[in-house]
């Protein structure tokens, strides 16, 4: 064990006696290193510096993102002008522009025959209902006859003046006797149109017991029945519309009233119809009533069978046209102050902006004062905005 420890003590220690070192050589291994390890320390550094920068622009941005999607969004949109009919809407009742009352032109009796009802249309003296004329043709008959017993007499007076005028030449008869038959002719001659006119008078009286329609139109109402007995003072026994034709009194406010002119064209709507009826305006009320500053505008309607005269309906009168801002109904705001709008400035900014409106359509709510047309207005959402309020204004898209 001794010898062998020996050895090889002796050995390592000749190994390390045969070793060179090189100074030099070990120096330059450190430098490098030592610029390996800077290098590295170098780009560590950047590393974390760009880190930390990225990391301070995120969170800088971060806020103002935060920030924009916070503002509420917002529909805008600017309407420009449109030009929009000027439609005055009114509400009357129904009636027969001319309603003629047929009643007895004559003296009156017992009614025998009605031939008509309401709603159906009659022509010009087209009989309505026949009266009892059975004393009045006796009165008729006793008058022909009575014609015929004075025509006999002044044939006889006619030949007894022939016969005296062909005698006088002779002497046989005197001229004071000449004149005595001419004067019974004569007086004959004027019993005979006395008779002629009794007759004329009878037979106009009972004409009259047929009560007529005095002009073509429609049966509005009917007042008598058959055995019925009327007079002069029975009243109306028929209603007629004159041609069938309808008008709605339309009662307007004064300003309304100088909007509108005779030949004005209206819709007149019967309440519960779906149906429309054109007409126009044939008067214009001269005057306004000083209680209630109101006129009346008579609108006339042609025949149809659906226009009742009573009956409610709605008139749609168009008075001209204007050209204004046209806005959704969602866009008009109210309140106590009345009607307004929010806009959008240059700086998103909301304002408030009072309007006074106007037509109310399918199409929307035009402005006839508060805005030019060019503003951004907003179109919903107006209720949820306060003035003053930011907000992200995002433009409408056109409809189609």
């Amino acid at each position: 064990m001794k010898a062998m420890n020996y050895e090889s003590t002796k050995w390592s220690r000749d190994a390390i006696d045969d070793v060179v070192v090189d100074d030099e050589a070990l120096a330059k291994k450190r430098r490098r290193r030592r610029i390996i390890i800077a290098v590295i320390a170098l780009l560590a550094v950047a590393v974390i510096a760009v880190m930390m920068l990225g990391g301070r622009g995120e969170k800088a941005a971060a806020p103002q993102a935060d920030q924009g999607q916070q503002l509420p969004a917002v529909t805008v949109a600017a309407p420009g002008r449109t030009q929009v009919d000027r439609i005055i809407t009114a509400t009357g009742s129904l009636a027969a522009r001319r309603d003629m009352p047929v009643g007895v032109p004559g003296s009156g009796g017992q009614v025998v025959r009605v031939l008509v009802e309401p709603g159906q249309w009659v022509g010009a003296g087209q009989v309505l209902a026949v009266i009892d004329r059975s004393v009045q043709a006796q009165t008729a008959a006793q008058l022909a006859a009575q014609i015929e017993v004075a025509r006999a007499d002044l044939q006889l007076a006619q030949n007894n003046l022939d016969r005296a005028q062909s005698l006088v030449g002779r002497g046989f008869i005197s001229r004071a006797d000449l004149d005595q038959k001419r004067s019974t002719r004569d007086a004959a001659a004027a019993r005979v149109r006395v008779a002629q006119a009794q007759l004329a008078a009878t037979r106009a009286q009972i004409g009259q017991l047929d009560v007529r329609a005095p002009t073509a139109g429609l049966v509005l109402t009917r007042s008598v029945e058959a055995g019925q007995v009327v007079g002069p003072g029975s009243g109306a026994l028929f209603r007629i519309a004159a041609g069938g034709e309808m008008e709605l009194m339309a009662m307007l406010a004064q300003d309304d009233l100088a909007q509108i002119n005779v030949g004005t064209i209206a819709q007149v709507t019967p309440v519960g119809s779906p149906q429309s009826y054109q007409g126009a305006v044939w008067q214009v009320a001269p005057v306004v009533d000083p209680q209630t500053r109101q006129g009346a505008a008579r609108i006339l309607v042609p025949y149809n069978r659906e226009l009742r005269p009573g009956g409610f309906a709605q008139a749609q009168i168009h008075a001209g046209t204007t050209t204004a801002p046209m806005l959704p109904e969602s866009a008009i705001q109210a309140d106590d102050h009345g009607n307004f709008v929010y806009i959008v400035d240059d700086h998103n900014t909301v304002v408030r902006r009072p309007v006074t409106i106007g037509e109310v359509t399918d199409h929307g709510v035009s402005v006839v004062q508060g805005l030019t047309g060019n503003e951004r207005v907003v179109l919903m959402a107006g209720a949820f905005l306060n003035p003053g309020q930011k907000v992200r204004p995002e433009l409408a898209r056109p409809t189609r």
